[in-house]
């Protein structure tokens, strides 16, 4: 990789984690020895996300049963698995106030389920102690699953989001373990099957791929109906990564999020720092006004 490519332009540039409500979230976080996502897979948004008082919590422990290429969360044998997960999460959910819960997960493969039976007794929880708060969950693929994936949908998230990640091409390389149909397959059952989540997918880019793929895969996250779209710039999290292939312009991403309402997404959130959570919560807003604006039921109704 050139030195060129290898250096961050000066719009990657994330403030440094402080302030009064970072340090209340994260004590939040360390009494009931929870994991966020923010800080496992070094989020460069941490700092702003957890002064806007939002976190996207982890379940499941913090090694993942997959070992994709862009990513930096630990990946080898899981040991943990704790049933009292779910109340633990609710509670700080209800301590910090929050309007909007984003949940995901490591990949669980040595799991019957993939953990699915975690995040629904979750997501239920959380709508107990937290009626006002909606639920946003970026659960894997459950190695295509259907009773998993069910079983999730069953507990009514107003969210559903898997990420694609990449265009097919550059898949196959950096998502070992994955498989780009079984993504697409997974966002078009919770439409087929009749679920009023929305669903929500995100692509990283910079690892590869051409503006033709790009445009193709935002067509295929389409063509299941998938709702929200995120864009964001690919950060390598060290030499032992996947590289580089080039950074894109916030013009360019100001570009993408157009061409992506045009596509028909609902919500695009497109920017050289968007992860699939960031700003999570104004898109649930939207979400909650496009469903007043066609007078759609909430999911938990």
């Amino acid at each position: 990789m050139s030195t060129e490519v290898a250096r961050r332009p000066e719009w990657l540039k994330a403030r440094l984690p402080t302030g009064d409500n970072y340090r209340e979230l994260l004590g939040i976080m360390r009494r009931q020895t929870l994991h966020t996502v923010c800080e496992e897979a070094r989020c460069p948004n941490i700092g702003e996300c957890w002064h806007r008082r939002t976190a996207t919590f982890l379940i499941l422990g913090n090694i993942c049963t997959r070992n994709c290429a862009y990513c930096a969360i630990v990946h080898g044998l899981p040991t943990e698995l704790d049933l009292r997960e779910p109340e633990r999460v609710a509670l700080a959910v209800r301590d910090m106030g929050l309007r909007h819960a984003v949940i995901t997960s490591v990949n669980r493969d040595d799991l019957s389920d993939g953990g699915a039976g975690v995040y629904a007794a979750l997501i239920r929880r959380i709508h107990e102690t937290s009626p006002d708060c909606t639920v946003e969950v970026l659960i894997p693929d459950f190695k295509g699953d259907a009773d998993a994936l069910r079983a999730v949908l069953e507990a009514a998230p107003e969210i559903l989001a898997h990420n694609i990640e990449s265009v097919p091409r550059v898949f196959r390389v950096v998502r070992r373990g994955g498989d780009y149909q079984r993504t697409l397959r997974l966002l078009r059952r919770v439409k087929e099957w009749g679920y009023t989540s929305f669903t929500k997918s995100g692509i990283i880019l910079g690892m590869g791929e051409t503006w033709d793929e790009l445009l193709r895969t935002m067509d295929d996250l389409r063509a299941v109906d998938c709702d929200i779209l995120t864009l964001g710039q690919y950060l390598r999290p060290g030499p032992d990564y996947h590289p580089i292939d080039r950074y894109y312009t916030p013009s360019e991403f100001a570009e993408l999020r157009e061409i992506g309402l045009q596509k028909g997404f609902k919500y695009v959130e497109s920017g050289p720092l968007v992860r699939s959570s960031y700003r999570a919560d104004i898109q649930a807003a939207e979400v909650r006004a496009f469903r007043a604006r066609i007078g759609w039921a909430s999911a938990t109704a």
